[in-house]
């Protein structure tokens, strides 16, 4: 038996309930899933059923899952890592094959600054101005860090037709303004909050999260942005499938979607995004994956680790 398995039953035994399913996910939701979790085992289908979370890097959980670490839910950053465990036949080829393609709540990404706004930090050409110092994750170790490029790309590249602009701008972003380079994007909010760089380009939630933590800073929301999609899978290889289905589809009821809203993530139900809309301003433009051909062309395209453009530019610059 593996180590995983001793751990589990372990757990398992101490648990008391009645069955219980293990959710691997990446960090930044962390906030919701405490929220989400106590609802779900007040509910008549919940209630028997202890869930045991793991957080992490979204793409260390991904191949942590494929090298057997247990798993009935995964939560991840970023599409491809829900595909690697497609791939290993651990997630059903059809897992977004639902309305809302296995996204139970989103995000955007926003810019974070000092209180006040002292560099008038509006828009992305802001974050090119002589002297402004970026902090964002690096994409060669961080899900988050594709999300954030991603949104100056799009709206440089309007959406991929001008390719060599949204490279262009990318470019000059990390070689000129972009210092330090954090592993995680939970790190690169640490790194911004203890004092460094002017502006953090992060996930609308982490924003919020920070800024209700009482911290010094502030978010603003570009003109045009991008919608991120952090999806949510269950893993068929499981040994819970009816507790670990049931939990899954509890985060489209509306109890669990006004939850994920008070948490700072941007439900999928339109009813309950309407009741928090003043929460969630809507951008001139938000721009998708879908927009720029989908993940499996954008993760070849730009973040492969030998020809992806945005990584060749992150290894250039790293050295």
């Amino acid at each position: 038996m593996s180590r995983w398995s001793q751990r589990r039953r372990r757990r398992r035994r101490a648990a008391g309930a009645h069955s219980s399913i293990t959710l691997v996910a990446y960090s930044a939701p962390e906030p919701g899933w405490r929220a989400v979790i106590p609802a779900f085992n007040a509910s008549e289908e919940g209630k028997d059923v202890q869930v045991i979370t793991s957080y992490g890097a979204s793409g260390d959980q991904s191949r942590g899952v494929v090298d057997g670490k247990p798993a009935d839910l995964v939560n991840f950053s970023v599409e491809p890592d829900i595909t690697r465990l497609v791939k290993a036949g651990k997630v059903s080829k059809d897992w977004n094959a639902d309305a809302t393609k296995g996204i139970p709540f989103g995000s955007v990404v926003t810019l974070v600054v000092r209180a006040g706004n002292p560099k008038n930090i509006k828009d992305w050409d802001d974050l090119l101005r002589p002297g402004v110092e970026v902090i964002t994750p690096s994409p060669l170790s961080s899900g988050s860090a594709r999300w954030n490029l991603l949104a100056p790309y799009a709206v440089k590249s309007e959406g991929g037709r001008n390719n060599q602009a949204g490279i262009d701008y990318v470019s000059t972003l990390v070689r000129e303004h972009v210092k330090l380079r954090p592993g995680s994007g939970r790190e690169a909010t640490d790194v911004f909050v203890q004092g460094s760089g002017d502006v953090l380009i992060s996930y609308e939630n982490e924003a919020i999260a920070t800024e209700r933590q009482g911290k010094a800073v502030q978010h603003i929301t570009p003109s045009q942005t991008f919608k991120i999609e952090n999806p949510l899978a269950v893993v068929t290889s499981g040994s819970h499938l009816a507790a670990a289905t049931a939990f899954k589809n509890f985060q489209y009821t509306a109890a669990a979607q006004k939850l994920w809203a008070q948490s700072g993530f941007r439900p999928v139900d339109p009813a309950v995004a309407a009741d928090f809309h003043e929460q969630f301003p809507v951008p001139v433009k938000l721009w998708t994956i879908a927009d720029l051909g989908g993940w499996d062309i954008v993760d070849p395209k730009l973040f492969d680790k030998g020809t992806g453009s945005i990584t060749m530019i992150y290894m250039q610059a790293t050295g």
